[in-house]
């Protein structure tokens, strides 16, 4: 069976697929509204997503942690802070941290998206010295 494509909808007559209306979940569940990330941005978490999946598609679970990663990007500490439970930020912090030392993890691939795209906040920038060629 071929690869499985994600599908943005066509003029409200085709809906979206399911891998980005869980995605678009996750993200308001970290008080991140879907309709701030670009669609092109989504369109590539999903695919990363896929990318890291066992099958062939992502589980259901994966949405919220990657969600959460590009909540903290996006949004920056003090805005997830205010809008989620205090131990949250915490183990965003944490993964982060690992994320850069791993290097090649799907987490450090989220953090990369959302640099290159340029939608990651400065104070993220600069709070772990982030640098892209691109950014």
């Amino acid at each position: 069976m071929g690869p499985s494509f994600s599908s943005l909808g066509f003029m409200g007559m085709f809906g979206r697929s399911h891998d980005l209306k869980q995605l678009d979940a996750a993200l308001r569940a970290v008080d991140l509204h879907p309709n701030v990330v670009p669609e092109a941005i989504k369109l590539t978490i999903v695919n990363l997503l896929k990318d890291h999946a066992i099958g062939r598609h992502p589980a259901p679970q994966a949405y919220p942690p990657a969600a959460e990663i590009v909540a903290y990007c996006m949004l920056g500490p003090a805005a997830l802070a205010a809008s989620n439970p205090p131990d949250l930020l915490d183990r965003i912090e944490a993964r982060i941290e690992r994320a850069l030392e791993d290097g090649d993890s799907l987490d450090a691939q989220l953090v990369l998206l959302t640099l290159h795209a340029k939608v990651c906040q400065p104070d993220v920038i600069a709070r772990y010295g982030l640098e892209s060629d691109g950014a």
